[in-house]
């Protein structure tokens, strides 16, 4: 296994719209290092969701592992939002937005449609934080960040902190 590196905001390639991926090709020993790889990715950051837009792969699929003891990782192939029920506020942090933490409404509870990681479809109820975490890394498959839900000014507040904080390592 190896790590991927993470792309931040606000590279552009994080607002590219991912693509189908092809249930052929989820059985190749390729694209199953690949999960593995992003498991690796995920709990190294550490984090809890990472999407492949993330590791610059813009394929509709994504890791989960809302465990406390990181033993009940989730793989998310071509995944769809088929419910959605509530509303809870939840403070969101991401990965490709390091050190950066606001609170962001979704729904409080979801049903989900999926494959999972050997490619058989199956149905999921999420709530809490599994059900906030497959919102926000679903967004990521639509090219969207959860800093689209600030208003501009925030928004400007986080580029400049990350990039102040970029040059900071630099030097």
């Amino acid at each position: 296994m190896a790590l991927l590196p993470i792309l931040e905001f606000p590279d552009p390639r994080l607002r590219t719209k991912a693509g189908p991926v092809d249930p052929a090709r989820i059985g190749d020993g390729a694209f199953q290092r690949l999960l593995d790889d992003m498991f690796e990715t995920m709990y190294e950051a550490p984090g809890i969701g990472l999407a492949a837009s993330q590791v610059d792969v813009h394929e509709t699929f994504m890791v989960i592992d809302v465990s406390d003891d990181k033993t009940r990782p989730l793989v998310f192939i071509n995944p769809v939002i088929t419910a959605r029920a509530g509303d809870q506020v939840y403070q969101e942090g991401c990965l490709s937005v390091p050190g950066i933490f606001a609170d962001v409404t979704r729904a409080n509870e979801i049903t989900v449609q999926a494959l999972d990681r050997e490619g058989k479809p199956f149905e999921m109820q999420a709530d809490g934080l599994l059900a906030v975490c497959v919102q926000h890394e679903m967004d990521h498959l639509i090219g969207k960040l959860f800093v689209d839900y600030l208003s501009p000014l925030k928004r400007e507040m986080v580029r400049k902190k990350l990039a102040k904080a970029r040059r900071q390592a630099a030097a």
